[in-house]
């Protein structure tokens, strides 16, 4: 017969060893790190910025890109143009722009993770006005765009690196008033591209230039060129010689109203001078209806002076007819 087995060694034989794979440490770009050199890493983050809470910023801005629904091609084109030139942007697909337009973009922005937004909006298929917004809490402008000319319209000979970072210029009219300074630091935002973004190469190669004209903001985007063969290094004395180039594309922006709020809220400015594109069609409308107008006036004029003054009968008109 079999001998039995101690209490001992059953216990001992119903532990099972553990067979299941060792957690896998924390992958990182310079290699894999454990929990505890994780904690150590985090703990010394926390404290370093207890310590230096401002010493480091990252800008993090994103650019929500987006239209209203039958917008014509040039206006299309424009907004396309300058989803090449921002490589922070998010485009995305045509909006209502009749209803509640301001908490659906607002939704949007969220759902794409960004903080501000450009919104291409058409009406009639002829007037175009452009909201720049930040989101979710304001402010926000609305713009009437004049003057558009787009890259594949102007065909100028400008020419520079896709998602490389503009340098900003601005005219000395923008820190004359307040709702001026505010735009300012609103453009800088929203058309600054961050540095180290993904996207973005690190060159300095064009300008985007931002000048005040007859209360209208005049956007223009040129080429930085250097006279240099092959892979020389410029000399300081050849940077005098740069040059700008034009590359487009081109447009004009009348500000009509400043919102507190993100797409709407209290007006903190409004355009005394701005006059909007249907009342420009109705008085021309008014002057071609006064030009007809004219014109009937003209003819029962000239059949009162007829009745008034008759033609003597001709004696020798009917000479020949016999």
């Amino acid at each position: 017969m079999a001998k039995k087995r101690k209490h001992s060694e059953t216990a001992a034989a119903a532990v099972k060893p553990d067979d299941s794979a060792p957690e896998r440490p924390k992958r990182t770009l310079l290699g894999f790190k454990n929990k505890d050199e994780a904690k150590k890493e985090k703990e010394k983050e926390n404290e370093n910025e207890n310590e230096n809470p401002n010493v480091f910023f990252r800008n993090k801005e994103k650019v929500l890109v987006t239209c209203s629904r039958r917008i014509s091609y040039r206006y299309r084109h424009l907004m396309l143009n300058l989803v090449d030139l921002l490589p922070h942007c998010k485009k995305d697909n045509k909006v209502e722009a009749k209803g509640s337009k301001g908490t659906a973009l607002n939704e949007l922005v969220e759902l794409k993770n960004c903080s501000s937004c450009l919104f291409f909006e058409c009406r009639k298929g002829k007037d175009l006005y452009l909201w720049m917004s930040k989101c979710p809490n304001g402010p926000s402008v609305k713009f009437l765009v004049n003057a558009v000319h787009t890259m594949e319209e102007l065909k100028l000979t400008g020419n520079h690196l896709k998602g490389s970072r503009p340098i900003l210029t601005f005219s000395s009219n923008f820190d004359q008033k307040p709702h001026w300074k505010l735009l300012k630091e609103m453009i800088t935002q929203i058309f600054g591209i961050p540095k180290d973004h993904r996207k973005s190469k690190p060159y300095h190669d064009h300008v985007f230039v931002f000048s005040i004209a007859d209360d209208h903001i005049w956007f223009r985007n040129y080429q930085i060129s250097c006279p240099h063969s092959g892979a020389q290094k410029l000399d300081r004395g050849d940077l005098e010689k740069m040059t700008l180039i034009e590359v487009g594309p081109r447009f004009c922006l009348n500000p009509i109203k400043v919102f507190g709020g993100s797409f709407g809220g209290p007006t903190l400015y409004e355009n005394p001078f701005y006059v909007s594109p249907n009342q420009i069609r109705s008085l021309e409308k008014r002057k071609q209806a006064g030009k007809y107008a004219k014109k009937v006036k003209a003819k029962t004029r000239r059949k009162m002076h007829e009745l008034e003054n008759p033609l003597e009968v001709d004696e020798f008109a009917d000479m020949w007819k016999e």
